[in-house]
């Protein structure tokens, strides 16, 4: 597949960074990097860092970072987005030994997410090792993990041209569930690699730019550990433990201290391009991932089992 490879790294501008570096080692189970000047970096495998956190008010999604096979291939995606009248220009030395990269190049979705064109995503010195998990982190081959985007209103042809003509990226599936009489749900998911998304996006009721990212984790018990953490710790969830009819996600969605929410999911679906049949769906969740208010008001109104009510 020609263009980028992999979702190799996320920037998020955070306005409490003590609240996220808590949230991201103690829950999540992530491995500090390093700490910067105006914040720190969090590991989920060998590479030096996959999310890097720096302190400002935006409270979202400040870059997303791809990476390219090689420097050859990186020149000619270059050319092909500058070719569509986008402007890319090259990062710096300072750019690119911040991100930890041989080479680096920034551009715009049009949504105005800035994206980062890498190559050589570095190694840290030491092994990944988590305090949290029983497992590890699914990355390797399929990248960071996945994200979905808010698409504030630029027509679905206008960013499928960016992703898919230029960047590369395959059309998943896409869903469109009607949530209630007249209101839809309708995300379309895009692959660069066998993960089932890279990056989906979809019209969401959000000023953000992000919705969620994705970790996903190769023991189901980490799944349930987490969600326990998270819990004990009150930790504010926005849907409880369910999976996803598309890339078969068993999951829960809780909300970050900047109020997006990681998805913290076992068992995404692996893509095989020469058998792969693009669907449409009709549902976002195969079952669970229900708002937690709902399930608590469900439970509160169950019958007592020994015949008196709540």
């Amino acid at each position: 597949m020609s263009g980028v490879k992999e979702l190799g790294y996320v920037v998020y501008e955070v306005s409490n960074t003590t609240e996220w570096e808590h949230f991201g080692i103690e829950l999540l189970g992530m491995q500090i990097g390093e700490k910067t000047r105006d914040g720190f970096t969090l590991r989920t495998d060998e590479k030096a860092h996959r999310w890097i956190i720096t302190e400002g008010p935006a409270d979202d999604l400040a870059v997303t970072g791809y990476e390219v096979s090689d420097p050859v291939a990186l020149d000619a995606l270059v050319t092909k987005v500058r070719a569509a009248g986008i402007e890319v220009a090259e990062g710096d030395a300072d750019l690119a030994a911040a991100r930890k990269v041989e080479r680096i190049f920034v551009t715009a979705d049009p949504m105005g997410n800035r994206i980062e064109l890498v190559t050589g995503l570095a190694d840290a010195a030491t092994p990944f090792e988590s305090g949290k998990l029983l497992g590890t982190f699914v990355t390797g081959a399929g990248g960071a993990g996945h994200q979905v985007l808010l698409a504030h209103g630029v027509p679905r042809e206008t960013y499928l041209h960016f992703y898919l003509d230029l960047l590369g990226f395959k059309i998943s599936d896409i869903i469109i569930e009607e949530m209630s009489p007249g209101v839809f749900a309708d995300l379309i998911f895009l692959h660069c690699n066998g993960r089932h998304h890279s990056v989906a996006f979809g019209e969401l009721p959000s000023p953000k730019k992000t919705h969620h990212f994705m970790v996903e984790v190769t023991d189901i018990h980490d799944v349930g550990v987490a969600y326990d953490r998270c819990m004990d710790a009150k930790q504010p969830f926005e849907m409880t433990l369910g999976m996803h009819p598309n890339d078969q996600m068993f999951s829960f969605y809780v909300f970050t201290p900047s109020g997006f929410s990681v998805e913290f999911g076992w068992g995404g679906l692996i893509i095989d391009d020469r058998t792969w049949e693009v669907k449409t769906l009709d549902r976002l969740n195969s079952w669970g991932h229900r708002a937690p208010g709902a399930v608590a008001q469900l439970l509160a109104a169950a019958p007592d089992p020994h015949g008196e009510a709540h």
